[in-house]
């Protein structure tokens, strides 16, 4: 059925019009825009230059973007490592089931530490929220990207999760691609990361047989995400905020695309990607439900339990989460030298907060909402390892 389908609309761009989206995406305005942004104005010319000689997207993401990528790297982490590599089965294709920090580098830097070790890339997941201009999704598509439509009709998005279910599918054993997708719609403000049961039951729309077949067939590997420093942090705490003072507050498309150039380019200190066994022998384990709403149930804690296990934790958690619950329980962990550090790193993001008339209430309000995004992955660490994170 897959095969019958035309997955045209959403799948990446087909190498037989990549020159030509290429050209077209090097007089866009805004493209130029985004590459001047990101890159040193003497490299720009060398650049386009060899864009316009590229024509698939196997050697745009080795002779662009993985250049590119450990420049940003360099630039703007203390290291990317990556845990469970051991995980990974030569010429197996996985689904990554990640959870969601960064809306560009999530996938991007995980690419790149298969790129490091002349590992497969995946295809990834955008939502198409954030296709804000239509060279973004030219761009998106040009490396790899499937779209994932939303803010759609009950009856369009039915279809559209029918049909993303399918190219997933169709990726993993048609093409033999693996895919990243993240494991809810946005990231989670306050970094406790919950996977959608709605996410699972649309990965086991497409394919054959039960509920679990249909989701054994395309190998589901949970990855934690860790980032030391979540640049975008004081923006979270600065929309908790906004939400507070009016409950009806929704962001601007400007709102995205400076919360994607923060992510982009501002420091996020260490980066680590730890991967976890995929999970199908614990579907093998609890065996099949009749309907798919307890099934979803089951699979949810079992990616959200080897998510949460995985986090790297670094010495600001530590400190977030004593700070937060009044306590010194990982005092051993952080000198108090370094716990002022984190004080102040926290003040520093606080000041940025480009809101009027923000009352003494209020800042601690969005110091206790700060506190609480660095805290949960220990938290929801120690909830999944010891049962209870209570003090």
């Amino acid at each position: 059925m897959n095969q019958e389908m035309d997955f045209s609309d959403i799948a990446p761009l087909d190498d037989k019009v990549f020159h030509e989206t290429m050209a077209r995406l090097i007089d866009e305005p805004g493209f130029l825009h985004a590459v001047n942004y990101v890159m040193p104005a003497e490299d720009v010319p060398a650049i386009l230059e060899e864009l316009r000689k590229i024509d698939n997207k196997y050697d745009f993401q080795h002779q662009i973007m993985f250049p590119f990528l450990e420049m940003l790297a360099k630039k703007t982490t203390s290291g990317i490592t990556v845990g469970g590599i051991k995980h990974l089965n030569p010429g197996m294709s996985y689904t990554f089931i990640t959870n969601h920090r960064d809306i560009v580098l999530d996938a991007s830097f995980l690419n790149l530490a298969f790129l490091r070790r002349n590992l497969p890339t995946s295809e990834v997941a955008i939502g198409d929220n954030l296709l804000i201009f239509p060279w973004i999704k030219d761009l998106v598509r040009l490396n790899k990207s499937f779209i994932v439509k939303r803010n759609t009709g009950l009856r369009e998005g039915l279809l559209a999760a029918k049909k993303l279910s399918a190219y997933i599918h169709f990726c993993l054993l048609e093409k033999h691609e693996s895919v990243w997708i993240a494991q809810r719609e946005g990231r989670a403000k306050d970094s406790s990361d919950l996977t959608q049961e709605a996410l699972v039951k649309m990965l086991a729309m497409g394919g054959e047989g039960t509920f679990m077949e249909r989701l054994k067939e395309i190998n589901l590997m949970p990855v934690a995400i860790s980032y030391e420093y979540d640049p975008n942090d004081y923006l979270k705490a600065r929309e908790f905020l906004m939400k507070r003072r009016d409950p009806e507050f929704k962001k601007s498309q400007r709102d995205d695309l400076f919360s994607m150039e923060t992510g982009l380019m501002q420091f996020k200190g260490r980066v680590h990607f730890q991967l976890t066994p995929r999970i199908n022998q614990k579907l093998d384990q609890i065996g099949n439900f009749k309907d798919a709403n307890t099934a979803a149930k089951y699979v949810v804690k079992i990616i959200d339990q080897a998510l949460h296990r995985s986090y790297e934790i670094f010495t600001i958690n530590y400190v977030a989460f004593d700070m937060l619950h009044s306590t010194d329980r990982f005092a051993a962990y952080y000198t108090p030298e370094r716990k002022q550090e984190v004080l102040d790193y926290f003040d520093s993001q606080l000041e940025k907060v480009d809101l009027p008339d923000i009352t003494a209430d209020e800042r601690d309000y969005m110091m206790h909402m700060m506190l609480t995004m660095y805290a949960n992955p220990l938290r929801n660490k120690l909830r999944t390892i010891l049962g209870s994170p209570e003090i």
